[in-house]
């Protein structure tokens, strides 16, 4: 009885949960001029191939694709290696006052990014770094660093420094152990934070907003946020179109590597 009662909330919950994909799904697939907010739950037609294009054409979608696929693969890439270095170096190397530096590493991310935006928006514009794909890069790059080294951190504690000590005693430098030995034993942590890093760099929207403004530089977010405007704005029915082709790589991401992702997850607590 009581795995029957489970199941059943669990049925329940699952629905509420995909209630704002069905919205979605079918409001994004009506007729621009046929859409009402009082039918919203309600399938009418099926325009979502015209309205992708719709928003493609109108948008800028297409420009932004290459820039925001090269910030969701360099940047947590980076990021997750010098995290890694970072972990390596504070258990495994035993680094002095290692603790202070996880601390000022982590440190990063005390302070919201609104609280930083405008000092950011100033240093990018006097460095020539505004409107650049190298500095959306650095930035992405670097709002990543402290997760990846918290996470690394705790995964690298989990390993016997015995194993450290039997890789030098066999004659291997530092590098080799870091490269050979524990990034091996931490690749499903390191595939667990590259999902999480890129998955928040595609969804991005207030940095790309704040920094970059070409559609050939500007995340893909912000692209999508620019078809709503006062004035001649994009029908509802394209955004939201729009909205559905750019959730869809994030989610084919993690529908392809939710294994990695959970034992990741799992291995850095």
């Amino acid at each position: 009885m009581s795995r029957v009662i489970r199941t059943t909330v669990l049925i329940v919950l699952g629905l509420v949960w995909l209630l704002p994909v069905y919205l979605l799904l079918i409001n994004a697939s009506k007729a621009p001029e046929g859409f009402t907010s009082k039918e919203s739950w309600i399938p009418t037609d099926f325009s979502l191939f015209s309205n992708i294009g719709d928003a493609m054409r109108l948008s800028g979608l297409g420009e932004s694709v290459l820039s925001t696929l090269v910030y969701a693969v360099v940047s947590p890439t980076i990021a997750v290696l010098v995290g890694a270095a970072a972990g390596f170096a504070i258990v495994a190397l035993r680094l002095r006052h290692g603790f202070a530096w996880f601390v000022l590493i982590f440190g990063g991310t005390v302070f919201p990014i609104q609280m930083i935006i405008l000092p950011l928006f100033d240093a990018y514009s006097r460095v020539s770094l505004f409107d650049t794909r190298l500095g959306m890069i650095i930035v992405y790059t670097a709002i990543s660093i402290p997760f990846s080294a918290f996470v690394m951190r705790n995964f690298f504690t989990g390993i016997g420094h015995n194993v450290f000590e039997a890789a030098v005693l066999d004659g291997a430098s530092t590098w080799r152990i870091f490269t050979r030995v524990y990034l091996p034993m931490a690749s499903s942590a390191l595939v667990a934070i590259f999902i999480l890093q890129a998955t928040f760099i595609w969804n991005d929207l207030l940095l790309g907003l704040t920094l970059s403004q070409s559609d050939d530089v500007r995340p893909i977010v912000t692209s999508l946020a620019g078809m709503q405007s006062t004035y001649g704005g994009a029908q509802m029915a394209t955004v939201l179109a729009g909205g559905l082709l750019v959730s869809l790589p994030t989610v084919v991401l993690f529908l392809f590597t939710q294994k990695f992702f959970a034992r990741g997850l799992a291995l850095g607590q």
